[in-house]
């Protein structure tokens, strides 16, 4: 991958005042000509696209949060979350050295990637100042925008950093729930998240997730996968008990299954084909350190660290020595994930 562009020299050097053409949280930035851009969930993305050549780059501006920490450890949020939950990245990222700019605190870092047939270069540049944190991702597959995006790096920058809604300051961490509790933990807790095809672009597909726990102590735990790249769903359904002592979460099943059903001939993703098998579904008790973060913009979210890859969370595919956190926020509204035909608990 050494053809693409060191992105993370360019991002340090050119974090620098310029002419304000849109606005974007703390971010402002020119938008390149041919390029579209729209709301995300948490975010603004811009993208541009050759359909003939399956080349794309794409910008994602990440609204601002309240601190999780230092700035290191802020950019391994974003990294894992933005990055390796999207791409197969090569390694760990080249690191630049942190710079300060106006109250903020940068740091960036890049690697070359995989997806599917698709080779690029990703980088991030984490900016964090006055209790707050920002984000911009850069990815690409081709030298043909790279005009493109050096302009657009040239025309961000960042507003003063300030104290945020929470009141934080600089070098603080986001406001932790202290009653870490079964009360606390109470409802439902969610990661949904959204199926890119080769482009990057949205499919109809998602990744469906989540854990109810219950006042009782009891929980269930459900997981949907509808993504257009496969020809079944997968389904996956668990109960047990949970416990909370100090900051570790304790959850032990009781019984679950893990089910493959056919797509509908409507290939419409709220609906379901039929049962075609199931699989021997291990009950993996877990104990994980836990933490419940409020966030100012967005609901709470509850961070889990089991220290491994799990049977219900994932992570097979993370690196060897990479943190194994798995962030669920919380829902106020009904679950998005249907259960199949005749579903019994």
């Amino acid at each position: 991958m050494k053809q693409f562009f060191s992105f993370s020299i360019i991002l340090l050097a050119c974090i620098t005042s310029f002419a304000q053409r849109q606005t974007y949280d703390v971010l402002t930035y020119d938008l390149p000509k041919g390029w579209q851009q729209k709301e995300v969930n948490g975010g603004k993305q811009l993208m541009v696209a050759d359909k003939s050549t399956g080349g794309y780059a794409i910008a994602l501006l990440i609204k601002s949060t309240a601190t999780r920490g230092p700035v290191n450890d802020n950019f391994g949020y974003y990294w894992n979350k933005m990055v390796k939950a999207t791409v197969n990245v090569s390694g760990e990222p080249t690191m630049q050295d942190t710079v300060n700019d106006n109250g903020w605190e940068i740091v960036s870092g890049n690697a070359d990637y995989t997806d599917g047939a698709n080779a690029g270069n990703a980088t991030l540049l984490s900016a964090s100042g006055g209790g707050q944190t920002t984000a911009v991702v850069l990815m690409t597959n081709t030298n043909k925008f790279q005009k493109d995006l050096v302009a657009l790096i040239h025309s961000l920058s960042l507003s003063k950093a300030g104290k945020n809604e929470t009141g934080n300051t600089n070098g603080g961490t986001a406001n932790t729930a202290n009653n870490n509790s079964v009360a606390a933990l109470t409802g439902l807790w969610v990661d949904y998240g959204l199926e890119k095809n080769a482009w990057q672009q949205y499919t109809a597909g998602y990744l469906r997730k989540e854990y109810s726990f219950n006042a009782d102590g009891t929980y269930s735990f459900r997981k949907k996968n509808f993504l257009t790249s496969a020809t079944e769903i997968y389904f996956v359904y668990e109960t047990g008990t949970y416990a909370v002592i100090g900051n570790q979460l304790i959850i032990t099943p009781k019984k679950g299954r893990t089910e493959f059903w056919s797509k509908p001939k409507s290939l419409k993703n709220n609906e379901w084909g039929s049962f075609k098998r199931s699989e021997n579904h291990k009950l993996e008790k877990v104990i994980y350190d836990f933490e419940i973060l409020e966030d100012p913009n967005y609901s709470n979210s509850i961070l889990l660290r089991p220290g491994k890859a799990t049977v219900r969370d994932g992570g097979q595919f993370n690196a060897s020595d990479d943190p194994y956190n798995f962030h669920y926020s919380f829902r106020k509204l009904e679950s998005l994930i249907d259960n199949p035909p005749g579903f019994r608990k």
